[in-house]
């Protein structure tokens, strides 16, 4: 269904690769989204101990419901019928033990469905998503003078790295774009035991949706005035004229901490 941007993966190479990515071993609880006719699902089954899968098209569920049903009564295979952008990870905390995410997910709520996870309190341990190779190279891309607010959200909870791309002939019905399979992995939230996390996003998306303008200028709002703004930035040993993409992590850091400091004069 193109409503629902369904394209059913048909490469044994890229299901064995995003299991092995995940690292999926016995005991492993693994969230599956979008399994469709369950392929992938197959493949999760046989590594870990239980799959949670979302599906949201009630077609697919007859079909998983008939062709898992005897995963599913021994509870190996649980589906849940809804939305996944309406689901709530801390359900999950009722199985005791940390998640996988693994997912062939729809091009369209791609980036959702990272913000929806990965800053959720309830944290997946890693992240294996099958998208768009345009969007998984903008969020794996190195180099601060190449970074993108997705690429940042992503770093600050764990560590990005393409796997293998994923030819559009891999998929049934083909897609008109390549894909890739990326991993997530290390995924906590220690980057924020020191700077706020909502202030952090908050300034992050104002400075990107004016990322033609220099820093000292987009801080402007956050700040007294547009000279308290370019002291702060001085003092993190940053050029006022910088603009957001140049940042790396670390100064992102010291930027919203200078601004935090600020705000408590």
């Amino acid at each position: 269904k193109k409503s629902l941007g369904q394209h059913w993966l048909n490469s044994p190479k890229a299901l064995r690769e995003m299991v092995e990515s995940a690292d999926i071993t016995s005991g492993d609880i693994v969230l599956e989204i979008g399994p469709g006719k369950g392929v992938l699902t197959r493949s999760l089954l046989a590594a870990a101990t239980k799959v949670v899968a979302i599906e949201k098209d009630r077609e697919c569920i007859a079909y998983l419901q008939e062709e898992f049903a005897i995963d599913i009564a021994s509870g190996k295979l649980e589906i849940i019928d809804g939305d996944v952008l309406k689901f709530d990870p801390s359900t999950l905390a009722t199985y005791k033990k940390p998640y996988k995410l693994v997912a062939n997910i729809p091009y369209y709520i791609t980036g959702a469905i990272i913000e929806q996870f990965l800053s959720a309190t309830y944290q997946p341990s890693c992240m294996v998503l099958l998208m768009q190779k345009e969007v998984a190279e903008r969020i794996a891309v190195q180099g601060a003078d190449k970074q993108s607010i997705l690429s940042i959200a992503v770093r600050v909870y764990g560590n990005p790295k393409i796997i293998s791309k994923v030819p559009k002939g891999a998929f049934v019905p083909a897609p008109k774009v390549d894909s890739a399979i990326l991993a997530i992995t290390n995924i906590n939230r220690s980057f924020f035991a020191d700077v706020d996390e909502n202030l952090f996003f908050t300034v992050l998306k104002k400075t990107f949706g004016t990322k033609r303008k220099q820093l000292s200028g987009s801080l402007t709002p956050f700040f007294t005035n547009r000279e308290d703004a370019e002291s702060a930035l001085i003092h993190s040993g940053l050029d006022p004229k910088a603009r957001p993409e140049e940042l790396t992590l670390i100064q992102w850091k010291h930027v919203v901490q200078q601004i935090t400091k600020d705000s408590r004069a």
